[in-house]
């Protein structure tokens, strides 16, 4: 292609990311338009953030070098940009990227291309996904920027027709087989990029590193009583105490126990870290997990720890979280109790961690206490806190210190 000529400038994917892959999301602007400094022209997304590069001048988009769906490695050329040009004469449609994407070349319009297609622009990714689904994008509400559909828009009113009892009494047979019902009444729902990028990093953290978990439970009595204090004095500085303020809290207090929790392992060195950066998985329903950084957890109060918390929570669910806000975790906290569940294990790794934290649902259950030396029948708050770990870089006794420990703080926080 040559060496670019002195106008031109490279929109460069950034060098350093956060996630498994990242991939050309969308394109904002096409080849010809002009665009302001600062204007949005293309998201990468990975599997926890997506992020948009912005024009470093005003110009004109020249070309784009990838294609939306392709992988973006990081310092690769997204596309050039001609700072202070004005807008091309194009004397057709702007050229879509579909033959990248595809791998053929693009055809052009004809009778029987859809009249949505030539109505609604539309990315080639959404309307790759309207032609398989069957799906008649007039009159959907787009939650893309400038209210554009996107691959999510897409797919959830798939999901929403697939639950339609009236679709479903429609494809089932009046006498179904098992292979009928199996081929008939069901409904593709193509994988978002979020979903595609998990399963790999979950598939990658099973393969490479063995996973045990031990399993302690906790007694959150002295939480509540805390927290039944000193919840309305947080909230008057505008920040709620929750309970995985209190759980970062214990973990950072547990990793003196064994240091090795908050590391990472290479084939040739074990490397511990001084800082304690703390990931806290934050559901974002069906659109997947999310884990923003609690960065240098071993240097807050609890009134600190609780404000970072309410922040990257709310950004996170918002959709604007930063690459900063998800980069440099060295130990992960699931919560997965909120939704239900009592026990889950082994909690996949967040690779390159060395080990997750898993805490279950907070229930009142019947115990027996020691009382002076006398059994007695009490009921008390538990829950199920587990820690599965890479067994390359812990051991047994490391884990069930570290847990240990991380209980002990909980169930004596000071009044």
């Amino acid at each position: 292609m040559g060496a670019p000529k002195p106008d031109l400038i490279d929109l460069i994917a950034p060098l350093e990311q956060e996630g498994t892959k990242a991939i050309v999301r969308t394109w904002f602007k096409a080849p010809g338009e002009h665009v302001e400094e600062g204007e949005a022209l293309v998201e990468l997304e990975t599997d926890k953030v997506a992020v948009e590069i912005a024009a470093p001048g005003a110009g004109v988009l020249v070309e784009r070098l990838l294609a939306e769906g392709d992988e973006a490695t990081p310092g690769s050329v997204l596309g050039r940009l001609s700072l202070g040009a004005e807008p091309l004469a194009m004397e057709g449609p702007a050229p879509s990227p579909q033959a990248q994407d595809d791998g053929h070349s693009s055809a052009p319009a004809s009778a029987e291309q859809p009249s949505w297609d030539r109505e609604i622009r539309l990315s080639p990714s959404v309307r790759r996904l309207l032609a398989e689904s069957g799906v008649d994008p007039v009159g959907l509400v787009g939650t893309g920027r400038d209210g554009r559909l996107t691959r999510e828009d897409v797919a959830a009113e798939v999901a929403r027709r697939a639950a339609s009892p009236a679709r479903v009494e429609r494809l089932a047979p009046r006498s179904p087989t098992p292979a009928a019902v199996a081929g008939e009444n069901s409904q593709r729902i193509p994988h978002d990029t979020m979903r595609r990028r998990i399963a790999e990093h979950m598939a990658h953290s099973l393969a490479v590193a063995p996973h045990v978990t031990a399993v302690f439970e906790a007694d959150f009595s002295a939480i509540i009583a805390h927290r039944k204090s000193h919840r309305a004095a947080f909230e008057k500085q505008g920040v709620a105490l929750t309970y995985t303020a209190y759980i970062v809290a214990a973990c950072v207090q547990a990793m003196a126990a064994a240091p090795a929790v908050n590391s990472r392992w290479y084939d040739d060195h074990l490397e511990l870290f001084g800082d304690i950066n703390i990931g806290v998985g934050t559901a974002l329903g069906d659109k997947g997990l999310i884990v923003p950084v609690i960065h240098c957890a071993n240097t807050l109060s609890l009134l600190g720890i609780a404000t970072r918390l309410q922040e990257t929570t709310e950004r996170a669910r918002a959709g604007k979280l930063t690459p900063g806000d998800v980069q440099n975790g060295t130990f992960t906290i699931s919560n997965h109790g909120v939704s239900g569940s009592l026990i889950a294990a082994p909690i996949i790794i967040n690779q390159p961690q060395s080990a997750i934290l898993g805490v279950g649902k907070l229930e009142k259950r019947v115990v027996v206490r020691d009382v002076g030396g006398v059994d007695s029948i009490q009921i008390r708050p538990l829950a199920y806190v587990s820690l599965s770990i890479d067994h390359r870089v812990l051991d047994g006794a490391q884990t069930n210190a570290w847990l240990s420990r991380f209980v002990e703080v909980l169930e004596t926080w000071p009044s």
